[in-house]
């Protein structure tokens, strides 16, 4: 039979996507190195200003492409002693980063424009470190400070890798790996045809998780990946995704004039889609279609040349099937 097969799209994710466990392994022993030297300076001087650090990210939430080489870090600092600029923040985080280590030069650690990149020499690995601004609230709710405008965002980094891994025991690994051939896809677009094009991995996370809470099957993988597409083909973007884990609906606020509404989970004041416009949406629209048509036509293809090559349009080239 001509038809892609589920075992065929999962092998290639094996070989080709995913991180491999040790390196995976690997990756959380840089961090949670780092990690350390920071518990043992904050339990050794009270007068620090940082307060705890959680590993964040792709890696953290284990939906992670064998590509990555950065890393996520968010450090919960004191918010009472900590300046509340980004022009002040992030130096004086770099500043007490360094002070946490012993065997690393202040160059290794890069300030950025909302964070600290901290530079491995000896793996090549960076270390992306986020501050938030921490007040003592429960699960380790605090604020980040907002790109572009300055304002603060509530957040909790334990909520969203709990929001992850809860879906992860509903639905499955299966639900982890299409997120990562979705990631997957999006980097082809960009490597290959349009290195401006944006879809926020979050905006893929949520997508992903509001298909699995109403219904979509992940068993199947071309099944659920053109589910994916269709759904977005559909809807436009303009149907509003919501979650209740931590909110209750009665709690939303009221729809906005955004051209896509994805709500954090978290907090859903916080729009991931905001930076958006219609264009933007429009780019998404046109490669899901692209994407869409190509699952649709291999589905149905006569040869398995002409299937493979459909499936080249979403996979890259090295996809063989």
């Amino acid at each position: 039979m001509p038809e892609i097969t589920h075992s065929q799209v999962a092998r290639f994710a094996a070989e080709r996507v995913n991180l491999p466990h040790n390196d995976a392994a690997k990756h959380r022993a840089q961090v949670n190195g780092l990690r350390d030297r920071l518990a043992t300076k904050i339990t050794d001087d009270p007068g620090y200003g940082l307060v705890k650090s959680l590993h964040a990210g792709s890696v953290a939430k284990r939906t992670a492409l064998r590509s990555v080489n950065d890393l996520d870090l968010a450090v919960y600092v004191k918010a009472a002693e900590a300046p509340t600029k980004d022009a002040e923040l992030v130096p004086w985080l770099a500043d007490r980063l360094y002070e946490a280590t012993t065997n690393m030069n202040r160059d290794q650690f890069e300030e950025q424009t909302h964070c600290v990149t901290v530079h491995y020499r000896g793996s090549g690995l960076d270390v992306d470190v986020v501050p938030v601004l921490y007040e003592g609230e429960a699960n380790d709710v605090g604020y980040l400070i907002k790109k572009h405008t300055g304002d603060r965002l509530r957040t909790s980094t334990r909520l969203h890798l709990d929001f992850i891994a809860n879906r992860r025991k509903t639905y499955g690994l299966e639900f982890l790996e299409l997120i990562r051939l979705t990631k997957w896809w999006k980097r082809q677009i960009v490597m290959r045809t349009d290195p401006d094009f944006k879809f926020k991995s979050f905006m893929i996370e949520l997508i992903w998780a509001h298909l699995a809470d109403t219904g979509v099957s992940l068993a199947d993988y071309p099944k659920a990946l053109e589910a994916f597409f269709e759904w977005i083909v559909k809807t436009g973007l303009e149907e509003r995704v919501t979650f209740t884990d931590y909110t209750p609906a009665s709690a939303f606020p009221a729809p906005g004039s955004a051209p896509v509404e994805i709500l954090d989970p978290v907090n859903p004041e916080n729009n991931v889609a905001i930076r958006y416009d219609n264009a933007g949406r429009d780019k998404i629209l046109n490669a899901a279609a692209s994407a869409y048509d190509a699952l649709t036509d291999a589905r149905f293809a006569t040869t398995k040349g002409r299937a493979v090559d459909n499936w080249q349009e979403l996979l890259g080239p090295t996809f063989k099937g």
